[in-house]
């Protein structure tokens, strides 16, 4: 019942993006509640693949007066994050569980708490365009039913009200690399050719594609070391493809190093070994 409480209440929101409520109804219906220090993810980027849900953890401080009861069952509170403005929704994403508070102070009209929960993001249900990986806002979402029913009557009455732009989430695609150093093994002197491949997450088609005409640095990593030192930069051609040649000197492992963009994370590949005679 709580989930489909929580279900119901971001169905209401996207509504509600639609409707014109008058200002005397929404300041009758909509209690006072104030979202403060909203933090999405420790303040890091959220990295969504192509098929696994990402949990982003939310932490913030819910002030709601102390007549008003946030049971989960016919009024829910929490944060989501949404994509556009209120007056435009684009996309939006919440918690599928209550969030968990724990109050911190009490007035004679007051009640705060400190709150934890999981904004939950499925790539194959909640992401669908390229446009989806920009920066994402927070937003406090309330929304509460009452409902009377009887074999010869049914009545329910709800609301929902979203207090907008009380944080930011940036979302990324995730990418991924390759790399494959050969001949294997070589002699000292010759020439390597190191090839890979740069792709990342397309959410609409459910795969990860090549990405094109971006920097990848090639890094080199002696046997023995635990340390990769960057040997050139060069950029992915056609379909993400990574080609570049260096002259064998000792055995070590060669890997490619992507830095990522303001949409796409930033990924390595795993060192490929090649010995050298």
């Amino acid at each position: 019942m709580r989930k489909l409480a929580i279900g119901a209440a971001l169905s209401g929101a996207l509504a509600l993006a639609g409707i014109a409520a008058p200002a005397a109804s929404a300041a009758t219906s909509t209690p006072d509640l104030k979202f403060t220090g909203v933090t999405v993810n420790n303040g890091k980027a959220v990295v969504v693949g192509t098929t696994k849900t990402v949990s982003v953890p939310v932490t913030y401080t819910l002030t709601r007066p102390v007549d008003v009861n946030i049971d989960g069952d016919t009024a829910f509170a929490g944060v989501i994050l949404y994509r556009g403005t209120l007056k435009s929704l684009q996309n939006m994403v919440g918690p599928d569980d209550l969030p968990t508070c724990t109050t911190t102070a009490t007035t004679d009209t007051t009640v705060t708490a400190s709150c934890t929960e999981k904004v939950v993001i499925d790539p194959t249900m909640d992401l669908f365009e390229a446009a989806d990986a920009t920066t994402w806002k927070a937003g406090g979402l309330y929304s509460h039913s009452d409902s009377t029913s009887s074999d010869d009557f049914l009545s329910i009455n709800a609301g929902t009200a979203i207090w907008g732009n009380l944080g930011t989430a940036k979302v990324q695609r995730a990418a991924k690399l390759t790399a494959d150093a050969s001949p294997e093994p070589v002699a000292k002197g010759k020439t390597i050719t190191v090839k890979g491949k740069l792709t990342r997450a397309d959410w609409f088609a459910a795969a990860y594609k090549g990405y094109s005409g971006q920097k990848v640095v090639l890094q080199f990593r002696p046997a023995g070391s635990t340390t990769y030192s960057d040997v050139k930069a060069i950029t992915s051609g056609t379909g993400g493809a990574l080609s570049t040649t260096v002259k064998a000197s000792k055995s070590g492992y060669y890997r490619y190093v992507f830095a990522g963009t303001t949409t796409t994370a930033a990924t390595k590949a795993a060192g490929d070994y090649i010995k050298v005679n």
